[in-house]
């Protein structure tokens, strides 16, 4: 049995095997960003407003504005700048307000949705085909009716902001 000729065999193998590893370059995102940070190194947000003419709650303004910054810089390596990024977000908050979903023999609402509409305008000065504008993002969320939407509120808009910002990540930086 020649052993030599297994150990050369087999440190011919372990050298294919480290030189695959090295040569190749694996990547995944599971965020679903697809973003070429050659061209693109920067973002600026400006500030969503609350312009609702149906239901303002204060607190809301400020929710969106955290949750979609920290959506773009935690999921990304991109830098915030205050004006002029490469990637630039602005919109407002135009839509929040409650309808009745359903009414009981007795007349009274049973069941009843929230519902928050953000519009928003996106620009990649890297590539202005993927600009968006003046597009709207809606979420919703129902509740029972007997309850007190102060009771509610909280949890389902964070609920529907957090399912907002995922759609505008979605559809300005996951070019499926």
């Amino acid at each position: 049995m020649d052993w030599n000729k297994y150990i050369r065999l087999w440190q011919k193998g372990v050298l294919l095997i480290v030189l695959l590893l090295v040569s190749c370059k694996i990547s995944y995102k599971f965020n679903g960003a697809s973003i070429n940070y050659d061209k693109v190194k920067t973002i600026s947000f400006e500030n969503f407003p609350n312009r609702s003419t149906a239901f303002v709650w204060g607190p809301m303004e400020n929710m969106f504005n955290t949750a979609l910054q920290n959506k773009y810089l935690q999921q990304t390596k991109l830098r915030q700048i205050k004006q002029g990024g490469d990637l630039e977000l602005s919109g407002e908050i135009i839509n929040y307000d409650a309808y009745n979903k359903g009414v009981g023999a007795d007349g009274y609402s049973t069941m009843a949705e929230l519902r928050l509409t953000v519009n928003v305008r996106y620009v990649n000065n890297s590539n202005h085909n993927e600009d968006l504008k003046d597009r709207q993002f809606t979420a919703s969320r129902e509740y029972n009716a007997s309850q007190q939407l102060s009771s509610v509120q909280e949890e389902l808009v964070k609920q529907m902001i957090d399912d907002i910002v995922d759609q505008i990540f979605n559809a300005t930086l996951a070019n499926w």
